[in-house]
């Protein structure tokens, strides 16, 4: 009950009123962080060379493979690394196209001849509430590794990502005793029912910006229908899967029906996608194999629409965490701020100085709002874009470099007088750089914002009912959140319109993209009543 009195919290709103700003739990971790006065370039928790050791050991390497942990096939380990320093963490098993036959061979076992298909709902749904209960018994430790192996912050970990996991994992169990068909009426003697069936073997990868999350997002509704799984993690934080997956198992979770390899997208994830044995996966890929369902959330470039009427001071803080939150390394993060040309001025000289004043530093430090990016590629890709920014002749008002000289840590950096054509307003930088747009209307903002590829989420601000009325049925995205940002809970649908992917994670729509629907159609002979 505490998990989810706990959880709770992620959605409820800060107010009750149009006019003001209401955030899920994820904003208030910072919001009285980094008062250490305008003056100072930026504010640091501590030295980021005297680092906290984490709290916990990593106990599970291998992939799981038929409920065992195993080495790879080829014997081969990868690094995996501390963001903090770039020091390696701990060596993982390296899978490749060979663990993942393993795997498949496993889940397919499982759902053809084991239990799991086979098992009433109800029994299903108390394994998965044992799981939520195991994971609530070691939060401490998955956040420390989630912050360890990922450089989120810490409070982020425990306060907000353990219970929304736990919670997630909560609502899917309540699922999986209410999947059922309908009786459809037909035009004869024919008594016409659909059945809701599992899909089989579903293959899925998570990204690294959330690894638990994103496990939660995938893992809850598939099995809630029945399905049996192979997860292939982030090659950059492989760790807290395959702790919560031993877990899994410690709950009663029948061997073979959730399998996780750890490895690199062009071997294992190929594997994976292409495989003529898993049922569900990823797009490309899929379509050369057998065809199997989709579903793909991908990256966005989401507005964030500040109208004249705001308040700036809790436009200036929320847009400031639309962009800033994970390191700025959300796919639906708020990075085109638009700002009305009334309140432009008001909104970038606070801008700035809100973004001097974020806390950058060792994420296991109570207080630190931001920690690294999550490896050298991604850092350097960031500070590629930065350059950008400045070689186009945005305004660069404040950050533009790494910070320290250890890590992947990357300055809190704000642009103004951004065009929509420069690279920065185009492309997802997924990283902490904030690009600070001015218009003029609403007719205006609306083309802008809705010219781009993506369409993963949006945010409005305003006091105006009707002004958000307009913008959100405008606004082609799959999520526009008013007066907050970054609002999820485990019955709302979250995925994107145009390149921003297909179908939609949790809620009631998740579970459709984990099953088959059959028709099933008898003939009645002399029936009392059609």
């Amino acid at each position: 009950m505490a998990a989810r009195r706990i959880s709770s919290l992620l959605t409820r709103s800060l107010s009750v009123s149009s006019s003001s700003v209401s955030t899920s739990l994820f904003s208030s971790l910072g919001k009285n962080s980094g008062r250490n006065g305008i003056g100072k370039r930026f504010s640091t928790a501590a030295a980021l060379e005297d680092l906290i050791v984490p709290p916990v050991q990593i106990a599970y390497t291998q992939n799981l493979i038929d409920g065992k942990f195993v080495d790879a096939a080829s014997g081969k380990t990868f690094p995996t690394y501390d963001p903090r320093t770039g020091d390696v963490i701990a060596n993982v098993a390296e899978g490749d196209a060979e663990d993942i036959d393993r795997a498949v061979a496993a889940a397919r076992k499982a759902f053809d001849e084991g239990p799991w298909p086979k098992m009433t709902p109800y029994e299903r749904s108390r394994i998965m509430l044992r799981f939520a209960d195991l994971v609530e018994k070691h939060s401490e430790e998955l956040a420390a590794l989630e912050t360890w192996n990922n450089g989120k912050p810490h409070e982020q970990s425990a306060k907000s990502e353990l219970p929304m996991f736990i919670r997630l994992f909560h609502y899917y169990a309540g699922w999986a005793d209410k999947i059922h068909g309908l009786t459809v009426p037909a035009d004869g003697p024919h008594h016409v029912q659909t059945l809701h069936e599992p899909i089989g073997v579903a293959g899925q990868i998570i990204p690294w910006n959330f690894p638990l999350i994103m496990f939660a997002w995938k893992v809850g509704p598939a099995l809630a229908c029945g399905n049996t799984i192979v997860l292939k993690t982030a090659e950059q934080t492989p760790l807290t899967a395959l702790y919560v997956a031993k877990l899994f198992h410690e709950a009663g979770l029948p061997p073979g029906v959730l399998n996780v390899v750890s490895g690199y997208g062009p071997t294992a994830g190929a594997a994976l996608a292409s495989h003529m044995d898993v049922d569900k996966i990823v797009l490309e890929l899929a379509a050369k194999s057998n065809l199997k369902p989709v579903t793909l959330e991908l990256g966005g470039k989401s507005p964030f629409i500040i109208c004249e009427d705001a308040d700036v001071d809790k436009a200036v803080e929320l847009a400031h965490f639309a962009l800033f939150f994970n390191q700025g390394q959300c796919c639906c993060a708020g990075s085109r701020t638009f700002v009305h040309e009334r309140v432009y001025d008001e909104f970038l000289e606070k801008a700035k100085a809100r973004a001097l004043r974020r806390v950058v530093g060792d994420p296991f430090r109570k207080g630190v709002e931001q920690g690294p990016q999550i490896d050298t590629e991604q850092f350097e890709k960031v500070l590629r874009y930065i350059r950008a920014g400045i070689e186009s002749n945005a305004t660069l008002e404040c950050g533009g470099d790494r910070l320290g000289t250890k890590g992947y840590f990357v300055q809190p950096t704000v642009f103004s007088n951004v065009m929509d054509d420069m690279l920065i307003a185009k492309d997802e930088i997924f990283g902490p750089v904030q690009s600070i747009l001015k218009f003029k209307d609403i007719d205006e903002v609306i083309r802008r914002a809705n010219n781009t590829r993506y369409g993963l989420a949006a945010g409005v601000f305003t006091k105006s009912v009707e002004t958000a009325n307009t913008l959100t049925r405008a606004l082609r995205a799959g999520t526009v959140w008013v007066n907050c940002f970054d609002v999820f809970d485990a019955a709302i649908p979250f995925g994107g319109y145009k390149m921003s992917g297909i179908g939609r994670e949790k809620g009631i729509y998740s579970l459709h993209n984990y099953l088959q629907v059959k028709a099933v159609v008898t003939p009645l002979k002399n029936p009392a009543w059609l």
